[in-house]
């Protein structure tokens, strides 16, 4: 099997936290999205934060990627993200409109508050047709914030191994 790559979006370390998991139990490389304007990652001022997720949504942006991701290179790629506002972040529209995933297998995977993917992995498989997308991973934010290799791995071994 082809080494899988680990793509994922995270302002507070919690996506990144699962993301970092998921590729130590898989052998998979890890890449970052970053964003061309970078978020605030206090948690003291977590409600600037979400007004700016609200006001993104509300206007239909599509955040700017600053680095160039290697998708191309890889035929598997995890997908992670927080929940923002019941949905993925916008930079992930971005992402999935500046990048070719017919022919992959994408596996999505979320950190959330309260709900679970709403829906997200639904629409990553409307976002893309052309992909084999596997059932996604939703991670409590506290969970994700102690660790939850068990689940992780329990998840991999369902869809994954």
């Amino acid at each position: 099997m082809k080494k899988p790559l680990v793509l994922y979006f995270s302002v507070y370390g919690t996506a990144k936290s699962t993301a970092e998991e998921i590729a130590r139990l898989t052998g998979a490389d890890l890449a970052e999205i970053e964003p061309a304007v970078t978020y605030d990652g206090d948690r003291n001022r977590y409600n600037a934060l979400a007004r700016l997720a609200k006001r993104e949504q509300d206007e239909d942006r599509r955040p700017a990627i600053k680095n160039k991701l290697p998708i191309a290179d890889y035929d598997t790629v995890f997908i992670g993200y927080p929940m923002w506002w019941y949905t993925f972040p916008m930079i992930i529209y971005t992402l999935f409109e500046s990048y070719d995933f017919a022919g992959k297998t994408v596996i999505p995977f979320n950190t959330h508050m309260g709900s679970g993917d709403g829906g997200t992995y639904e629409t990553v498989k409307q976002l893309c047709p052309k992909a084999k997308v596997l059932p996604g991973l939703p991670v409590e934010m506290s969970d994700a914030e102690r660790g939850v290799p068990e689940k992780i791995s329990r998840w991999l071994e369902k869809i994954y191994y």
